[in-house]
């Protein structure tokens, strides 16, 4: 089985390096550069803040074990953190608008260092705390960074058309290039050099150090709505009435609310999907041809959005279609492949079927990403794009605290299921937006 892991990761790692190298003129933007500059300095360090993010990733479950906490304090733990993410969350990143995008993008920093600091602390309140203040800092990540960029860019009167080169740059090196080598990178710091499993949290805080100082010595500041007498209370009333107003804005929090909601879900889902019978598998490496097949779809993205004639509405049809089908797969090999009862061993059959079918879904992640950055900074109006980006997070956390709290109640199949149906249904909501913009 070893044999297909290399072959899997082997092909995925020559389709990127292919698509990457085909690319001709009509697929490249020739951009300024001066607009290179800014590019290359955002994407340093938005490659640094989510190396911070990836480190932690793997060895949070794994920490709360060593502490010697159960699945059910575990489980607690992580709903604190969407929680957190959806209330006070949505609270500090609306903030963003009024008292700038940059400050809150420091506060980012800041605060998801004082969450890897608490990991020092087997104290089940300290634990806690750093998951509510993780859960601030990650709607800041997915709000704060993309408001500043968008709103820096046409500030400096770059082309329109550039935005879409930065954002599926950022998703290929920090959703794909950057997750791999922070999973080597962890793997290094605990398992060869056996520093232990709080070391990817110190070394994550020291990534956002970094980061923060290039952000606080290159980085200006910008504003959504710049008004002294309009309070957060005025703000969420006011993106509430875009929001309900504005259909294409309606229909974009519905596309992004069920297609990251199904991707949050696969993310507890597919290890017990592909180990049933506690059949050993390679986390590290599985994770890795993952993040591997998001690089591939970001490059996919970043020459579909070369292409001017062509919409993301109209292509991310088709990217919901894929999704939904890959999502299907368990529920197929569960009728069509007998189980194996046995336990331990090696990766099932219809676990390799599966494989690749996961490794699909993570490629249609790699073309969502960038796309759904370049719909937002069409749709979204600029004074108040961090308060409704994280409206669409209101739902989003919600589905995902459900389904932790009900992980064990239903079987995977149900579960994958479910997600395949908000995918469906995704198609029709990217079918309306397409309607909706050809219309004049």
């Amino acid at each position: 089985m070893e044999v297909f892991y290399l072959l899997v990761f082997g092909a995925l790692g020559a389709v990127v390096a292919g698509v990457e190298l085909s690319k001709n003129n009509k697929d490249r933007i020739n951009a300024s550069s001066a607009f290179n500059a800014f590019k290359n300095n955002y994407l340093l360090v938005y490659s640094l803040m989510m190396a911070g993010d990836w480190l932690q990733g793997p060895y949070v479950y794994f920490l709360y074990q060593t502490y010697g906490f159960s699945k059910g304090d575990i489980g607690q733990l992580f709903i604190a953190g969407f929680g957190s993410s959806m209330l006070f969350g949505t609270v500090v990143g609306s903030l963003a608008d009024k008292q700038g995008r940059k400050r809150a993008c420091v506060t980012y920093c800041i605060t998801y260092i004082l969450s890897c600091l608490t990991k020092h602390s087997p104290q089940y309140k300290v634990l806690m705390l750093g998951r509510i203040l993780g859960g601030i800092a990650t709607s800041l990540l997915f709000s704060a960074f993309e408001s500043w960029l968008v709103a820096e860019h046409n500030k400096r009167g770059f082309e329109q058309q550039w935005l879409s080169l930065t954002f599926s740059k950022a998703i290929f090196l920090g959703n794909g290039l950057i997750a791999i080598v922070s999973g080597l990178f962890g793997n290094l710091l605990v398992g060869t050099l056996d520093f232990g499993p709080v070391a990817p949290f110190d070394a994550a805080a020291v990534f956002l150090a970094i980061g923060m100082a290039i952000i606080l010595s290159s980085w200006t500041e910008n504003y959504g709505d710049p008004s002294d007498n309009k309070d957060l209370l005025a703000q969420f009333r006011g993106a509430a009435v875009a929001i309900a107003s504005d259909e294409k804005i309606a229909l974009l929090g519905a596309i992004q609310s069920l297609f990251e909601g199904s991707m949050y879900t696969f993310v507890f889902l597919w290890t017990p999907a592909l180990s049933p019978n506690d059949e050993e598998i390679p986390h590290g490496f599985i994770f890795a041809t993952f993040m591997l097949a998001s690089m591939l779809g970001s490059s996919i993205a970043s020459r579909l959005m070369a292409r001017s004639s062509l919409k993301v509405e109209s292509y991310m049809q088709i990217v919901f279609v894929i999704s939904a089908g890959s999502l299907l797969l368990p529920i197929v090999t569960n009728f069509l492949v007998a189980p194996s009862t046995v336990k331990g061993g090696r990766i099932s059959f219809s676990g390799c079927i599966q494989l690749i079918g996961f490794c699909t879904f993570e490629a249609c992640v790699g073309i969502f990403w960038p796309s759904i950055m370049k719909m937002r900074s069409q749709y979204i109006p600029e004074e108040a794009r961090s308060t409704i980006m994280n409206f669409f997070r209101i739902p989003l956390n919600i589905f995902v605290c459900i389904v932790l709290y009900n992980v064990n109640a239903f079987p995977i199949t149900i579960m994958f299921g479910m997600c395949s149906i908000f995918l469906f249904s995704g198609i029709y909501l990217a079918k309306a937006a397409h309607g909706d913009c050809r219309e004049p």
